[in-house]
Protein backbone atom coordinates (compact mmCIF):
# COMPACT_ATOMS: atom_id res chain seq x y z
CA UNK A 1 0.00 0.00 0.00
CA UNK A 2 2.87 2.11 0.85
CA UNK A 3 4.92 1.90 -2.02
CA UNK A 4 1.96 1.82 -4.38
CA UNK A 5 1.52 5.37 -2.53
CA UNK A 6 5.02 6.42 -2.98
CA UNK A 7 5.21 5.66 -6.81
CA UNK A 8 1.90 7.60 -6.88
CA UNK A 9 3.35 10.75 -5.47
CA UNK A 10 6.37 10.34 -8.07
CA UNK A 11 4.05 9.95 -11.22
CA UNK A 12 1.53 13.01 -10.01
CA UNK A 13 4.40 15.14 -9.64
CA UNK A 14 6.51 14.16 -12.52
CA UNK A 15 3.05 14.48 -14.51
CA UNK A 16 2.67 18.13 -13.52
CA UNK A 17 6.03 18.94 -15.16
CA UNK A 18 4.27 17.96 -18.39
CA UNK A 19 2.34 21.65 -17.92
CA UNK A 20 5.85 23.51 -18.36
CA UNK A 21 6.70 21.38 -21.56
CA UNK A 22 2.89 22.07 -22.73
CA UNK A 23 3.42 25.84 -21.58
CA UNK A 24 7.07 26.09 -23.53
CA UNK A 25 6.08 24.67 -26.80
CA UNK A 26 2.65 26.68 -27.08
CA UNK A 27 0.61 23.23 -27.65
CA UNK A 28 -2.19 24.86 -25.99
CA UNK A 29 -2.86 27.91 -23.74
CA UNK A 30 -2.36 26.83 -19.93
CA UNK A 31 -3.47 29.99 -17.61
CA UNK A 32 -2.18 28.62 -14.64
CA UNK A 33 1.80 29.21 -15.39
CA UNK A 34 2.81 32.68 -16.71
CA UNK A 35 6.02 31.62 -17.53
CA UNK A 36 7.86 34.11 -15.77
CA UNK A 37 11.27 32.75 -14.89
CA UNK A 38 14.64 34.50 -12.89
CA UNK A 39 16.68 34.86 -16.13
CA UNK A 40 15.11 36.24 -19.47
CA UNK A 41 14.73 33.12 -21.65
CA UNK A 42 15.15 33.64 -25.57
CA UNK A 43 12.83 31.76 -27.88
CA UNK A 44 15.45 28.94 -28.28
CA UNK A 45 15.97 28.96 -24.52
CA UNK A 46 12.47 28.75 -23.75
CA UNK A 47 12.13 25.79 -25.90
CA UNK A 48 15.03 23.87 -24.45
CA UNK A 49 13.27 24.61 -21.15
CA UNK A 50 10.49 23.04 -22.01
CA UNK A 51 12.02 20.05 -23.43
CA UNK A 52 13.79 19.82 -20.02
CA UNK A 53 10.07 19.77 -18.19
CA UNK A 54 9.37 16.78 -20.22
CA UNK A 55 12.78 14.94 -19.48
CA UNK A 56 11.92 15.71 -16.01
CA UNK A 57 8.37 14.01 -16.16
CA UNK A 58 10.04 11.14 -18.51
CA UNK A 59 12.70 10.67 -15.61
CA UNK A 60 9.43 10.67 -12.40
CA UNK A 61 7.94 8.44 -14.93
CA UNK A 62 10.61 5.92 -14.95
CA UNK A 63 11.37 5.93 -11.28
CA UNK A 64 7.59 5.67 -10.52
CA UNK A 65 7.59 2.01 -12.24
CA UNK A 66 10.99 1.15 -11.20
CA UNK A 67 10.38 1.59 -7.72
CA UNK A 68 6.95 -0.45 -8.36
CA UNK A 69 9.39 -3.04 -9.62
CA UNK A 70 11.49 -3.01 -7.14
CA UNK A 71 14.09 -2.73 -9.62
CA UNK A 72 17.55 -1.60 -8.03
CA UNK A 73 18.23 0.81 -10.21
CA UNK A 74 15.11 3.28 -10.05
CA UNK A 75 17.13 5.73 -7.71
CA UNK A 76 19.35 6.49 -10.31
CA UNK A 77 16.38 7.75 -12.73
CA UNK A 78 15.14 9.10 -9.12
CA UNK A 79 18.17 11.51 -8.55
CA UNK A 80 18.04 12.24 -12.07
CA UNK A 81 14.37 13.56 -11.95
CA UNK A 82 14.58 15.55 -8.62
CA UNK A 83 18.23 17.65 -9.76
CA UNK A 84 16.25 18.07 -12.99
CA UNK A 85 13.10 19.28 -11.29
CA UNK A 86 14.51 21.70 -8.73
CA UNK A 87 16.35 23.27 -11.41
CA UNK A 88 13.19 23.85 -13.46
CA UNK A 89 11.57 24.64 -10.02
CA UNK A 90 14.22 27.32 -9.14
CA UNK A 91 14.52 28.96 -12.79
CA UNK A 92 10.52 29.01 -12.94
CA UNK A 93 10.11 30.02 -8.65
CA UNK A 94 7.00 31.89 -9.44
CA UNK A 95 5.17 29.52 -10.95
CA UNK A 96 6.90 26.00 -9.68
CA UNK A 97 8.15 26.79 -5.74
CA UNK A 98 5.38 24.23 -4.39
CA UNK A 99 6.87 21.29 -6.35
CA UNK A 100 9.97 21.74 -4.20
CA UNK A 101 7.76 20.23 -1.38
CA UNK A 102 7.38 17.24 -3.65
CA UNK A 103 11.03 16.45 -4.00
CA UNK A 104 11.82 17.16 -0.35
CA UNK A 105 9.55 13.54 0.14
CA UNK A 106 11.14 12.11 -2.95
CA UNK A 107 14.51 13.11 -2.21
CA UNK A 108 15.10 11.20 1.12
CA UNK A 109 13.76 7.84 -0.46
CA UNK A 110 15.70 8.02 -3.49
CA UNK A 111 18.88 8.52 -1.12
CA UNK A 112 17.91 5.37 1.21
CA UNK A 113 17.59 3.18 -2.24
CA UNK A 114 21.37 4.61 -3.06
CA UNK A 115 22.73 2.88 0.18
CA UNK A 116 20.72 -0.10 -0.16
CA UNK A 117 21.96 -0.19 -3.60
CA UNK A 118 25.45 0.21 -2.72
CA UNK A 119 25.12 -1.73 -0.03
CA UNK A 120 24.23 -4.70 -1.97
CA UNK A 121 26.68 -4.39 -4.73
CA UNK A 122 29.45 -4.41 -2.26
CA UNK A 123 28.04 -7.75 -0.53
CA UNK A 124 27.60 -9.22 -4.19
CA UNK A 125 31.25 -8.17 -5.34
CA UNK A 126 32.12 -9.81 -1.99
CA UNK A 127 29.94 -13.36 -2.79
CA UNK A 128 31.39 -13.50 -6.03
CA UNK A 129 34.84 -13.26 -5.17
CA UNK A 130 34.05 -15.82 -2.10
CA UNK A 131 32.35 -18.29 -4.59
CA UNK A 132 34.51 -17.72 -7.80
CA UNK A 133 37.19 -20.09 -7.08
CA UNK A 134 34.43 -23.12 -6.29
CA UNK A 135 32.98 -23.28 -9.68
CA UNK A 136 33.50 -26.44 -11.26
CA UNK A 137 35.18 -28.31 -8.13
CA UNK A 138 35.04 -31.38 -8.68
CA UNK A 139 32.55 -33.97 -6.87
CA UNK A 140 33.50 -36.55 -4.04
CA UNK A 141 30.96 -39.00 -2.54
CA UNK A 142 31.35 -39.47 0.92
CA UNK A 143 31.50 -43.33 1.92
CA UNK A 144 31.51 -44.84 4.97
CA UNK A 145 34.76 -45.42 4.87
CA UNK A 146 35.87 -41.61 5.53
CA UNK A 147 34.25 -41.52 8.92
CA UNK A 148 36.67 -44.24 10.69
CA UNK A 149 38.57 -42.23 12.98
CA UNK A 150 35.65 -39.96 14.11
CA UNK A 151 33.75 -40.58 17.78
CA UNK A 152 30.51 -42.76 17.30
CA UNK A 153 28.35 -40.33 18.32
CA UNK A 154 29.58 -38.21 15.01
CA UNK A 155 29.55 -41.28 13.00
CA UNK A 156 26.00 -41.76 13.80
CA UNK A 157 25.28 -38.55 13.33
CA UNK A 158 26.40 -38.15 9.91
CA UNK A 159 24.68 -41.29 9.23
CA UNK A 160 21.42 -40.18 10.54
CA UNK A 161 21.73 -37.16 8.68
CA UNK A 162 22.09 -39.19 4.98
CA UNK A 163 25.10 -37.94 4.73
CA UNK A 164 26.77 -41.08 3.46
CA UNK A 165 26.19 -41.29 0.11
CA UNK A 166 25.67 -37.77 -0.94
CA UNK A 167 28.27 -35.86 -2.49
CA UNK A 168 30.95 -33.58 -0.63
CA UNK A 169 30.05 -30.13 -0.38
CA UNK A 170 31.87 -27.55 -2.32
CA UNK A 171 29.13 -24.47 -1.30
CA UNK A 172 26.19 -23.80 0.18
CA UNK A 173 23.63 -21.17 0.14
CA UNK A 174 20.91 -20.85 2.52
CA UNK A 175 18.16 -18.39 3.32
CA UNK A 176 16.99 -17.88 7.16
CA UNK A 177 14.17 -15.42 8.59
CA UNK A 178 13.71 -15.17 12.32
CA UNK A 179 14.09 -12.64 15.33
CA UNK A 180 16.75 -10.94 16.93
CA UNK A 181 17.36 -8.58 19.85
CA UNK A 182 19.85 -6.31 21.03
CA UNK A 183 20.21 -6.04 24.39
CA UNK A 184 18.54 -8.61 26.61
CA UNK A 185 15.04 -6.67 27.76
CA UNK A 186 15.08 -5.22 23.70
CA UNK A 187 12.25 -5.57 21.62
CA UNK A 188 12.18 -8.38 18.89
CA UNK A 189 12.91 -7.27 15.61
CA UNK A 190 12.49 -9.33 12.40
CA UNK A 191 14.83 -10.39 10.25
CA UNK A 192 15.88 -11.47 6.73
CA UNK A 193 18.93 -12.83 5.58
CA UNK A 194 20.97 -14.57 3.22
CA UNK A 195 24.42 -16.72 3.94
CA UNK A 196 26.98 -18.27 1.19
CA UNK A 197 29.46 -20.46 2.45
CA UNK A 198 32.73 -22.27 0.97
CA UNK A 199 33.93 -25.56 2.72
CA UNK A 200 37.38 -26.30 1.00
CA UNK A 201 39.02 -22.81 2.26
CA UNK A 202 36.38 -21.96 5.09
CA UNK A 203 34.51 -19.04 4.39
CA UNK A 204 31.21 -17.44 4.65
CA UNK A 205 29.10 -14.29 3.85
CA UNK A 206 26.01 -13.61 5.87
CA UNK A 207 23.82 -10.80 4.74
CA UNK A 208 20.57 -9.40 6.53
CA UNK A 209 17.64 -7.03 7.08
CA UNK A 210 16.96 -6.12 10.29
CA UNK A 211 12.99 -4.04 10.48
CA UNK A 212 13.67 -1.78 13.09
CA UNK A 213 10.59 0.15 12.92
CA UNK A 214 8.47 1.04 10.08
CA UNK A 215 10.42 2.77 7.21
CA UNK A 216 13.93 2.00 9.10
CA UNK A 217 15.65 -1.17 8.21
CA UNK A 218 19.45 -2.02 9.30
CA UNK A 219 21.43 -3.62 7.28
CA UNK A 220 24.37 -6.27 8.33
CA UNK A 221 27.17 -8.40 6.87
CA UNK A 222 29.08 -10.63 8.76
CA UNK A 223 32.00 -12.07 6.94
CA UNK A 224 34.66 -14.79 7.68
CA UNK A 225 37.28 -15.10 5.03
CA UNK A 226 40.88 -16.22 4.88
CA UNK A 227 40.58 -16.79 8.54
CA UNK A 228 39.49 -12.79 9.32
CA UNK A 229 36.11 -12.11 10.37
CA UNK A 230 34.58 -8.64 10.07
CA UNK A 231 31.16 -7.49 11.19
CA UNK A 232 28.98 -4.16 9.24
CA UNK A 233 26.20 -2.63 10.57
CA UNK A 234 24.55 0.23 8.83
CA UNK A 235 21.58 2.00 9.22
CA UNK A 236 19.06 2.65 6.25
CA UNK A 237 22.08 1.12 4.57
CA UNK A 238 24.08 4.60 4.79
CA UNK A 239 25.05 5.46 8.30
CA UNK A 240 28.02 2.62 9.51
CA UNK A 241 26.92 1.69 13.61
CA UNK A 242 29.67 -0.67 13.53
CA UNK A 243 32.26 -2.20 11.25
CA UNK A 244 33.71 -4.77 13.70
CA UNK A 245 37.37 -6.50 13.18
CA UNK A 246 40.42 -7.91 14.87
CA UNK A 247 41.59 -10.92 16.74
CA UNK A 248 37.84 -11.52 18.55
CA UNK A 249 35.91 -10.98 15.59
CA UNK A 250 38.51 -13.72 13.93
CA UNK A 251 37.86 -16.27 16.80
CA UNK A 252 34.03 -14.96 17.28
CA UNK A 253 33.81 -15.81 13.36
CA UNK A 254 35.54 -18.94 13.43
CA UNK A 255 33.25 -20.49 15.72
CA UNK A 256 30.48 -19.35 14.29
CA UNK A 257 31.67 -21.34 10.92
CA UNK A 258 32.23 -23.95 13.24
CA UNK A 259 28.48 -24.18 15.03
CA UNK A 260 27.51 -23.63 11.16
CA UNK A 261 28.56 -27.21 10.16
CA UNK A 262 25.69 -28.51 11.15
CA UNK A 263 24.06 -27.44 7.78
CA UNK A 264 26.43 -29.17 5.52
CA UNK A 265 27.20 -31.80 8.01
CA UNK A 266 30.14 -33.71 5.36
CA UNK A 267 32.11 -30.41 5.77
CA UNK A 268 32.86 -32.46 9.62
CA UNK A 269 35.79 -34.38 7.34
CA UNK A 270 37.12 -31.59 6.22
CA UNK A 271 41.16 -31.49 7.68
CA UNK A 272 40.86 -28.15 9.44
CA UNK A 273 38.46 -30.09 11.94
CA UNK A 274 39.70 -32.79 14.92
CA UNK A 275 36.53 -34.62 17.12
CA UNK A 276 37.17 -36.15 20.39
CA UNK A 277 34.30 -38.20 22.00
CA UNK A 278 33.31 -36.75 25.17
CA UNK A 279 30.30 -39.31 25.96
CA UNK A 280 27.91 -41.45 24.46
CA UNK A 281 26.27 -37.98 23.37
CA UNK A 282 28.90 -34.78 22.95
CA UNK A 283 31.91 -34.64 21.39
CA UNK A 284 33.97 -31.61 21.04
CA UNK A 285 35.41 -30.53 17.62
CA UNK A 286 38.35 -27.76 17.76
CA UNK A 287 38.66 -25.95 14.44
CA UNK A 288 42.45 -24.80 12.99
CA UNK A 289 43.01 -22.56 10.60
CA UNK A 290 44.72 -19.73 9.45
CA UNK A 291 46.71 -19.16 12.55
CA UNK A 292 43.40 -18.60 14.68
CA UNK A 293 41.77 -21.69 16.92
CA UNK A 294 38.59 -22.81 18.53
CA UNK A 295 36.72 -25.36 20.11
CA UNK A 296 32.95 -26.04 20.88
CA UNK A 297 31.01 -29.20 21.89
CA UNK A 298 28.14 -30.59 19.65
CA UNK A 299 25.41 -32.00 21.80
CA UNK A 300 23.20 -35.06 20.33
CA UNK A 301 19.73 -36.67 21.50
CA UNK A 302 19.56 -40.35 21.55
CA UNK A 303 18.12 -40.86 18.13
CA UNK A 304 21.63 -38.98 16.94
CA UNK A 305 20.26 -35.37 16.18
CA UNK A 306 22.11 -32.99 17.08
CA UNK A 307 20.58 -30.90 19.48
CA UNK A 308 22.79 -28.28 20.61
CA UNK A 309 26.27 -26.36 20.49
CA UNK A 310 28.22 -24.35 23.02
CA UNK A 311 31.80 -22.97 23.04
CA UNK A 312 33.60 -19.69 24.75
CA UNK A 313 33.23 -17.00 22.53
CA UNK A 314 33.84 -13.33 22.37
CA UNK A 315 31.16 -11.26 22.50
CA UNK A 316 30.98 -6.79 22.82
CA UNK A 317 28.67 -6.43 25.90
CA UNK A 318 29.37 -2.52 26.67
CA UNK A 319 31.29 -1.62 24.32
CA UNK A 320 34.10 -4.16 25.54
CA UNK A 321 35.05 -7.79 24.18
CA UNK A 322 35.08 -10.87 26.28
CA UNK A 323 35.06 -14.50 26.25
CA UNK A 324 31.48 -15.63 27.62
CA UNK A 325 29.91 -19.17 27.29
CA UNK A 326 27.52 -19.12 24.16
CA UNK A 327 25.21 -21.83 23.31
CA UNK A 328 22.92 -22.46 20.36
CA UNK A 329 19.87 -24.89 20.88
CA UNK A 330 18.59 -26.87 17.83
CA UNK A 331 15.07 -27.10 17.60
CA UNK A 332 13.84 -28.66 14.72
CA UNK A 333 14.98 -31.00 11.59
CA UNK A 334 13.59 -31.29 8.11
CA UNK A 335 15.62 -32.61 5.14
CA UNK A 336 17.30 -30.37 2.59
CA UNK A 337 18.48 -31.65 -0.25
CA UNK A 338 18.19 -35.40 0.99
CA UNK A 339 20.27 -34.43 3.98
CA UNK A 340 18.13 -34.26 7.35
CA UNK A 341 19.26 -30.80 9.01
CA UNK A 342 18.75 -28.82 12.24
CA UNK A 343 16.48 -25.96 10.49
CA UNK A 344 15.45 -23.85 13.25
CA UNK A 345 17.68 -22.57 16.57
CA UNK A 346 17.83 -20.36 19.16
CA UNK A 347 21.34 -18.20 20.26
CA UNK A 348 21.64 -17.59 23.75
CA UNK A 349 24.69 -15.81 25.76
CA UNK A 350 24.77 -16.97 29.27
CA UNK A 351 26.02 -13.39 30.94
CA UNK A 352 27.02 -13.74 34.59
CA UNK A 353 23.69 -11.73 34.76
CA UNK A 354 21.95 -14.41 33.12
CA UNK A 355 21.06 -16.01 29.99
CA UNK A 356 20.77 -13.49 27.16
CA UNK A 357 18.83 -15.04 24.40
CA UNK A 358 18.88 -12.68 21.19
CA UNK A 359 18.78 -14.62 18.15
CA UNK A 360 15.75 -17.08 17.30
CA UNK A 361 16.38 -18.38 13.38
CA UNK A 362 15.02 -20.51 10.74
CA UNK A 363 16.19 -21.81 7.29
CA UNK A 364 13.54 -21.40 5.22
CA UNK A 365 16.22 -22.66 1.72
CA UNK A 366 19.13 -23.97 1.38
CA UNK A 367 21.13 -25.35 -1.51
CA UNK A 368 25.00 -27.14 -2.07
CA UNK A 369 27.07 -26.37 -4.96
CA UNK A 370 25.09 -23.48 -6.56
CA UNK A 371 28.02 -20.82 -6.70
CA UNK A 372 25.82 -17.98 -7.02
CA UNK A 373 24.12 -15.40 -5.10
CA UNK A 374 20.46 -15.41 -5.19
CA UNK A 375 18.44 -13.45 -7.27
CA UNK A 376 16.71 -10.63 -5.78
CA UNK A 377 12.86 -10.36 -6.17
Amino acid sequence: MLRSLFAAVVLIHGLIHLLGFVKEWNLMPVNQLSGRTLIPLGEASTKVAGALWLAAFLCFAIAAAGFLLRADWWWMAGAAAVLLSQLLIVLYWKDAWAGTIANVIILPVVIVAYGTWSFDRMVRNEVTALLEPTSGAAPEIVTRDMLRGLPPVVQNWLEQSNVVGSKKVHTVRLKQKGTMRTKPNGSWLPFEAEQYFTIGKPAFIWKAAIHAAPFIDIVGRDKYSDGKGNMLIKLLSLKTIADSKGDEMNQGTLLRYLAEVCWFPAAALSDYLTWEALDSNSARVTMSYAGVSASGVYRFNAQGQLVGFEAQRYGEFDGKYSLEPWSIVMKAQKPFNGVTLPYASEVTWKLKTGDYTWLRLEITDLEYDTPEMYRTD
